[in-house]
């Protein structure tokens, strides 16, 4: 007897004002989201790993990831969206990450959490470590805006994402982060 048959899921690749990203879906939502890497074909490799539930194809995105593309680019301009009603694909998350990353994309661009208290706001305290972890898992960045989330001294520690913490930086200061880019007046 053979294994039942993978879902197909989709994929595109699209110009923003940092580099091409890359974004991947099934028919639930978002499965991942790829920040620009080192080159286009780098950032295809990486959205077209296989997932755990599904095989990731190219395709042209419907009206609605079509019109997610447009939001993400808009964002990267400066043109500010929360990116909350872009529909996500949880499937694969486990009970912890999801929780985590609830929190995280509840986080208003322009403003920052830290690690412990994303760990508070779930019910982990103590947990700020294990909550960083889960951060470093995140398939979706920018749509689950982990960049958003800081150390309790407010510095930038590790980012998974291509661009490391270049790229943390840079998506701070494109949302107008306070203490990140243009200096405040306090």
């Amino acid at each position: 007897m053979s294994a039942p048959a993978r879902p197909l899921a989709s994929a595109a690749l699209f110009d923003t004002a940092i580099g091409v990203c890359a974004i991947a879906w099934s028919a639930t939502g978002v499965l991942r989201f790829a920040l620009p890497d080192r080159d286009p074909a780098a950032t295809r490799s990486h959205i077209l790993r296989r997932h755990r539930l599904a095989d990731i194809h190219e395709a042209e995105p419907g009206a609605d990831m079509a019109a997610a593309i447009d939001l993400v680019r808009a964002h990267l301009t400066g043109d500010l969206d929360d990116l909350r009603w872009i529909p996500l694909d949880t499937s694969a998350f486990n009970e912890f990450d999801r929780a985590v990353y609830e929190v995280t994309r509840a986080i208003d661009p322009g403003h920052t959490l830290n690690y412990g208290a994303v760990a508070n706001r779930i019910g982990a305290p103590g947990g700020a470590q294990a909550v960083g972890q889960s951060l470093g898992r995140n398939p979706i960045p920018l749509i689950i805006p982990c960049h958003r989330v800081l150390a309790a001294d407010h510095a930038l520690h590790g980012f998974s994402a291509p661009g490391g913490l270049t790229t943390k930086q840079r998506l701070l200061e494109i949302e107008r982060t306070p203490g990140f880019g243009e200096p405040t007046l306090f």
